[in-house]
C-alpha cells in the first residue's frame, strides 16, 4: 500500500509537471493580402460616408423642423401684432388745420410702439389724410406732417425709425364722402398700415 502511494505521487508529480511545463503554441498571423487590406479600407471608407450622411440628414432635418417652429412662431405673433392693433384701434384724428397728436392718442400710440418693439420683423406705414378743404398742394402737405407727427412720436418711444416709414394722401380717400365738420372730422386722420 506504501508503494502505491509512492507510485501515485509520482505520477502526480509527473502530470503536474508536463501541464506546467508545455508551451502553449503561440499562432503567428499571417500579413493580409492587398486586396484584402483594400476591401477593408473601403467597407470603413463606406461606412465613415454612411455616417457622415446619416449625421447630415438628422442636421437637415433639425434645421427644417426649427425652420418651421420658426413660421409658426412668427406668424403667431403677427396675428397677435394684427389683433392688438385692430383692439387698440387704428386711426389718430385732429384738429382743423393741425398736425398735433392729441392727448387722447397717444396711449394709443405708446401700446403700438410697445408691440412694434416685441416684434423684431414687422413695419409699420403712417398714412396721414386731411378733409376736403384746402387746395391739393396744401392738403398732400399737411398729410405728411399728420403722418411724420406720428412717426416721431413713435421714435421717441423707441421704435427704430427703418422699421417705419410715411406716405401722405392728402384728401384723397375720405373715410366720409360728405360735405360737413362731422364728415371732415373723420377725414382728418393718420392710419397705420402694417408690412412683413
Amino acid at each position: 500500500m506504501r508503494a502505491r502511494a509512492i507510485i501515485l505521487s509520482v505520477v502526480f508529480i509527473l502530470v503536474a509537471g508536463l501541464g506546467t511545463g508545455c508551451s502553449k503554441k503561440h499562432v503567428e498571423s499571417s500579413p493580409a493580402s492587398p486586396a484584402v487590406e483594400e476591401r477593408m479600407t473601403d467597407q470603413q471608407n463606406k461606412e465613415q460616408a454612411k455616417a457622415e450622411e446619416q449625421a447630415r440628414l438628422e442636421r437637415e432635418k433639425a434645421l427644417q423642423e426649427q425652420a418651421l417652429e420658426d413660421e409658426r412662431k412668427e406668424a403667431a405673433a403677427k396675428k397677435e401684432f394684427k389683433e392688438a392693433i385692430v383692439e387698440l384701434g387704428n386711426m389718430v384724428h385732429f384738429d382743423f388745420d393741425s398736425f398735433e397728436i392729441k392727448p387722447e392718442y397717444r396711449p394709443l400710440l405708446q401700446q403700438k410702439a410697445e408691440i412694434l418693439k416685441k416684434l423684431d420683423n414687422v413695419t409699420m406705414v403712417i398714412e396721414g389724410y386731411c378733409d376736403e378743404r384746402g387746395t391739393e398742394e396744401y392738403n398732400l402737405a399737411l398729410g405728411e406732417r399728420r403722418a411724420r407727427a406720428a412717426y416721431e412720436f413713435l421714435i421717441l418711444l423707441g421704435v427704430s425709425p427703418e422699421r417705419l416709414s410715411i406716405v401722405s394722401f392728402g384728401e384723397e380717400e375720405p373715410l366720409d364722402p360728405g360735405h360737413n365738420e362731422t364728415a371732415w372730422a373723420k377725414n382728418r386722420r393718420d392710419q397705420f398700415r402694417l408690412s412683413y
